[in-house]
């Protein structure tokens, strides 16, 4: 390690600063001995955005011994270095670890493991850089051990950098808990107000098991006795885009003002409003293409199979896309949700071809429930309600998502130091 500079930190390979780094490996799925132990085992696959996922796979101690894995012990780093590369956790218990993975013991006594956590969760995306271009997919051990890292040389510091960014995760973490808890909240929602509707009072039906008398059987469930079946296309014009220029990439037709969205554009909206678009036709290319009008249904027919948005102003569609252009009497959010509702059923009517696709056959006599306008509005505004809470918490984790990368670029390269009160310490 190289002598403390003037800011009080300390420039190191990241190596020496390693008692050991071991390699994994995946025991013989064959052999029913190996697996099935309690030790779990995991892949880069079992990485999430929080650490180590829920656990899939158990190896045995034979396992352990007869292949090439290995068991980091609880409070060190597991690093992927292969497929997904690039995330990083704390071993939270003994884990046996794939190819996948590398396993990093930290010298405590030159630095805390939390600090390093958070520092090679950084560094990492420069090592990543190093192979770009080359057929090695993944961080080679000597780069990762190579690396030049800077670090603070009082431990007090690094205490409390890593305690700082802590917290921000533990927040991060709440959030996306409340997110999850809100679309499981709304889930539940979707599947009782489609089957059992809501009354003028704001109240769910009873039960069909409760009140038979007051449900149907039709050809797509069981639904209020009150509501019709009817196809989208009673209700609806509903026309593919296009694009009709050859080669499609002609830069003449593109780069002007009218909006042009592609499948990724309606898939990123999630259903919600379409206000963003990945490009703009000049007017020569929107003399080739098809124009949709603000409320508009947008609905993918190739690649990603029935994902919706709608319209938030006018806009051009490719021939990927159809649009569902309403009529007064029917509730735009409410027929989005029954488009969203039959994804799988529209899904599998794809041809299981390079890449899937459907087409105005398939969409124009979609069958779905259809209430009186006052409760297709119930029912819109229930839902948009939960969604709204959903997109509250969104909004708040990318925050503080932006936050931490600001508390990471300023703490773990000194530009901000950070100030560590007496209580703090623990140098000596």
């Amino acid at each position: 390690m190289s002598d403390i500079d003037d800011d009080g930190w300390l420039e190191s390979s990241f190596g020496a600063l390693c008692l050991r780094i071991v390699n994994g490996g995946t025991p013989d799925t064959g052999n029913a001995a190996y697996w099935n132990g309690e030790t779990p085992w995991i892949t880069g696959a079992d990485f999430t955005v929080n650490g180590v996922g829920e656990f899939r796979r158990f190896v045995s101690d034979i396992g352990i011994l007869g292949s090439a894995t290995s068991v980091v012990k609880a409070g060190n780093l597991i690093v992927v270095t292969r497929t997904g590369v690039g995330k990083i956790a704390i071993a939270p218990c003994d884990i046996a670890i794939s190819q996948d993975i590398t396993g990093v013991y930290i010298d405590t006594e030159k630095v805390e493991t939390f600090f390093v956590y958070y520092l090679l969760s950084r560094e990492l995306e420069q090592i990543k850089k190093l192979n770009q271009g080359t057929s090695i997919n993944g961080i080679i051990r000597s780069d990762l051990e190579k690396h030049v890292v800077r670090f603070p040389a009082a431990k007090s510091a690094q205490i409390k950098i890593a305690s700082i960014l802590s917290s921000i995760d533990t927040a991060i973490e709440k959030t996306e808990a409340l997110i999850a808890k809100y679309q499981q909240i709304k889930a539940g929602l979707m599947h009782d107000l489609f089957t059992r509707g809501v009354l003028p009072n704001g109240q769910l039906r009873p039960p069909r098991e409760q009140a038979p008398e007051l449900y149907q059987e039709t050809a797509i469930g069981w639904i209020p006795r009150d509501w019709r079946v009817i196809r989208l296309e009673e209700i609806a014009d509903v026309l593919r885009g296009k694009f009709t220029h050859r080669p499609r990439n002609d830069p003449a037709y593109y780069g002007g003002l009218h909006p042009f969205i592609q499948t990724g554009d309606v898939s990123a909206s999630n259903g919600g409003i379409i206000k963003n678009y990945s490009q703009t036709l000049s007017e020569i290319g929107a003399t080739v293409s098809q124009s949709f009008p603000a409320g508009t249904i947008a609905i993918t027919i190739a690649a990603n199979i029935a994902d919706t948005g709608i319209l938030g102003i006018p806009m051009f569609f490719p021939d990927s896309i159809v649009g569902a252009i309403l009529n007064d009497a029917a509730n735009c959010r409410f027929i989005e949700l029954c488009i969203r509702r039959s994804k799988h059923k529209l899904d599998a009517m794809a041809p299981q071809s390079a890449q899937k696709n459907i087409n105005l056959k398939d969409l124009r006599p979609l069958q779905i429930p259809y209430p009186f306008r006052v409760e297709q509005d119930l029912i819109a505004k229930r839902i948009d309600l939960v969604q709204a809470k959903i997109d509250i918490e969104k909004k708040a984790r990318d925050k503080l998502n932006l936050k931490k990368l600001g508390l990471m670029q300023d703490l773990l390269t000194g530009k901000v130091p950070v100030k560590v009160d007496e209580a703090d310490a623990t140098d000596g």
